[in-house]
C-alpha cells in the first residue's frame, strides 16, 4: 500500500530517488547500444556519424517538452554529456588542443565533447593543424578571436598553410580564478600566471594583493601546477585546473572586465551537413583594382546574407596583398550561399571554402 505523501519519511524520499536513478541508469545503458546500432547503419550507408540537424531536434524537443519545468542550461548540458558520448561510443574522437593540461583551450574542447573524447595537448597552434590535416587527430579545437585582444593570428595564419575544415565553433567565457592549496588569501606571497591572464586581471591584483609579487609563467597550467606544490604561491587559472590540480578558490572571477570570451573553430578533415542554422567561413584574395572588395560584398549583400566577421591578414613575401577572412550566416548546401559563392569565386584571385557548421548558440 502506497503512503500517502504526508507520511513519506526521509528513507522514504531517498528510497525513491534511489529508484529513479537505477532506473535513468538502466535507459542510459540502452540508449547507447541504439547509438552503436546507429553507427553500425551509417557504416553500412557509409553516412556521416556527426548529424547536426538531428542533435539539433533532439533538444528543441526536449526544450519543448520540458516546458520549463527543469532549469534549462542545465538540462542542455546534461543532455549535451549524454549525446555527444553515445555520439563518441560510434567512433572514438581524439582532440588536440593547446596544451599543456586545463588550460582554456582544453576546458573548450572538454565543453564542446563532453568528458567522453581523449584529449592531446600541443605546444602550438600550428602543431594541431599539423596533427589534423596529416590525420593523427580526429579533430583539433583553436582559440581565433577574443572579445578583449582581437584576432588569434597564428590561428587565421595557420587556415591558410593547412588544409583543414571547420566543423564548429564555441564561445566560452573567460573566468579567471585565483587559486591555491588553502583557498586562503593570506597564504598567498606570490601570484603566477600567463602573461595575458596577469594583464587582464591587473587592477584587481593591483587593490587586493598590492605588496604580493607576481611572476609570469608559461601557462596557466603550469602555475596551477606551481600552486599545487607550494602553499605560498596562488595561481590565476581555469576552473579545471582547480580540479585536475586539487586545489580551492580564493576569489572566482578577478578579471577586471567582465564578460571576455574566446571563440574556439573545431578544425577536422570534413565539415558537417547542414543543420538548419548554420555559418559559412571563407577565405579569399581579391584582385588589385578599385572598389574589388565592395564588390564582393555587394554580391553577398544582393542575396542577403549577413556576414559575421571580416579580417584581413598580409599575404607573408608579398607587400601590399592581403587574404580576407570572411564569415557569413547559413550552409554552403544552402541555394542562396551556394550561388553567393559562385559569383565571389569570379572575382576573387583566390578562393576558399574553409567550412559551414553549426553556428554557436543554435
Amino acid at each position: 500500500m502506497m503512503k500517502n505523501k504526508k507520511d513519506l519519511s526521509l528513507a522514504d524520499v531517498r528510497q525513491e530517488i534511489d529508484t529513479i536513478d537505477s532506473q535513468f541508469l538502466e535507459l542510459l545503458k540502452k540508449r547507447l547500444l541504439c547509438a552503436k546500432k546507429i553507427g553500425e547503419l551509417k557504416d553500412q550507408n557509409n553516412k556521416a556519424k556527426w548529424d547536426p540537424l538531428r542533435e539539433r531536434q533532439i533538444f528543441e524537443r526536449l526544450l519543448a517538452e520540458n516546458n520549463g519545468a527543469f532549469p534549462e542550461e542545465p538540462l542542455l548540458s546534461i543532455f549535451h554529456e549524454i549525446i555527444t558520448t553515445c555520439r563518441l561510443s560510434q567512433k572514438k574522437a581524439e582532440v588536440a588542443y593547446l596544451g599543456p593540461e586545463a588550460t582554456f583551450s582544453h576546458l573548450a574542447g572538454v565543453k564542446y565533447f563532453g568528458h567522453a573524447a581523449t584529449y592531446l595537448p600541443m605546444e602550438t597552434i600550428e602543431d594541431i593543424f599539423d596533427e589534423v590535416e596529416r590525420g593523427r587527430t580526429l579533430y583539433g579545437i583553436v582559440p581565433v578571436e577574443n572579445s578583449i585582444e582581437g584576432a588569434v593570428t597564428s590561428t587565421l595564419d595557420s587556415f591558410i598553410k593547412y588544409n583543414v575544415k571547420i566543423c564548429g565553433e564555441l564561445n566560452l567565457g573567460i573566468i579567471h580564478n585565483l587559486v591555491n592549496k588553502s583557498g586562503n588569501m593570506d597564504d598567498i606571497k606570490l601570484v603566477v600566471s600567463h602573461p595575458q591572464p596577469i594583464a587582464q586581471c591587473r587592477q584587481w591584483l593591483k587593490k587586493h594583493l598590492p605588496t604580493v609579487a607576481i611572476q609570469d609563467v608559461f601557462s596557466t597550467s603550469v602555475a596551477a601546477k606551481m600552486a599545487a606544490e607550494d602553499p605560498s604561491v596562488a595561481a590565476i587559472a581555469s576552473s579545471l585546473a582547480i580540479t585536475t590540480y586539487q586545489l580551492q578558490t580564493v576569489v572566482k572571477g578577478i578579471e577586471d572586465y567582465r564578460g571576455n570570451t574566446t571563440r574556439f573553430l573545431l578544425i577536422g578533415k570534413e565539415s558537417p551537413s547542414r543543420s538548419g542554422k548554420d555559418k559559412t567561413s571563407l577565405l579569399v584574395s581579391l584582385l588589385d583594382r578599385p572598389g574589388a572588395l565592395n564588390d564582393a560584398l555587394s554580391i553577398l549583400a544582393a542575396r542577403s546574407i549577413n556576414l559575421t566577421r571580416i579580417e584581413s591578414r598580409p599575404v607573408k613575401d608579398e607587400p601590399g596583398r592581403y587574404l580576407f577572412f570572411i564569415d557569413m550566416l547559413g550552409h554552403l548546401e544552402d541555394e542562396v550561399v551556394r550561388d553567393g559563392c559562385e559569383k565571389l569565386k569570379e572575382i576573387c584571385s583566390y578562393f576558399e571554402w574553409l567550412g559551414s557548421y553549426p553556428r554557436v548558440g543554435e
